[in-house]
């Protein structure tokens, strides 16, 4: 299975400037900050997110919708990092193992077809202790807004391009072998920000997932960061 395309991506903006204004600005600010290295951005979308990244890392964006895409690659001119926009699915990337410092999922992981196998894969191309990080909407953790959720997820993945209401990603990630961070949680549970490390991390949580701290990946970035997007 596949990440499916959908959404129209002018509506799909004019619908989340409001809550980009409001609030999920502040938390893309905050994920960008953790971001190190060479970065790849799953499902990128429309690219809100590309502005946000420091002009020291490499940023791979991968965006299955042509229509997104185009609006991605819009943005991704006017960005201080340097950022390539392919084509791809998160359950099948096309990247070799250990290419990235640092993967992220911002609103993108809900529709994803298969999760465990699209955080395999993120787990491969990381680089050993390499980070995730991920902003995302999950199952609520109360009652009776979860079982709400669960009733209507059906319904709104249909509507929705597959969008997921009812995913635990929290748990998710940490069945998929990922140590997290500190869990953010807005919107009475119902958004998460969510650090993660991979397998292999030299350094404790608190110094790996803070701000712009740096990860043991980072050196090879500089030398490896031009070659990430050749899939493309």
């Amino acid at each position: 299975m596949t990440t499916p395309p959908g959404g129209h991506a002018g509506i799909y903006d004019a619908l989340m400037w409001p809550v980009e204004r409001l609030a999920v600005a502040e938390w893309r600010r905050r994920l960008s900050a953790q971001a190190s290295g060479r970065v790849l951005e799953v499902g990128v979308g429309t690219g809100s997110q590309l502005r946000w990244y420091r002009s020291d890392v490499v940023v791979t964006a991968l965006e299955p919708n042509a229509a997104m895409a185009a609006r991605a690659r819009r943005r991704a001119a006017r960005a201080s990092a340097p950022v390539v926009v392919v084509d791809g699915a998160a359950e099948e990337l096309p990247f070799g193992a250990a290419s990235f410092e640092t993967v992220v999922f911002t609103f993108a992981f809900c529709s994803v077809a298969d999760p465990e196998r699209a955080l395999a894969e993120a787990r491969r191309v990381l680089v050993p202790g390499g980070r995730l990080l991920m902003i995302e909407h999950v199952h609520l953790p109360w009652q009776p807004g979860r079982w709400a959720q669960s009733r209507l997820a059906p319904f709104w993945a249909a509507a929705a391009s597959g969008c997921r209401l009812d995913r635990d990603t929290v748990e998710l990630v940490r069945a998929a072998g990922f140590r997290t961070g500190e869990v953010r949680r807005h919107v009475l549970g119902w958004v998460v920000e969510l650090p993660a490390l991979a397998p292999g991390a030299a350094t404790g949580d608190g110094a790996a997932m803070s701000e712009g701290g740096a990860t043991s990946g980072d050196a090879a970035a500089k030398s490896g960061a031009a070659t990430t997007g050749a899939a493309a």
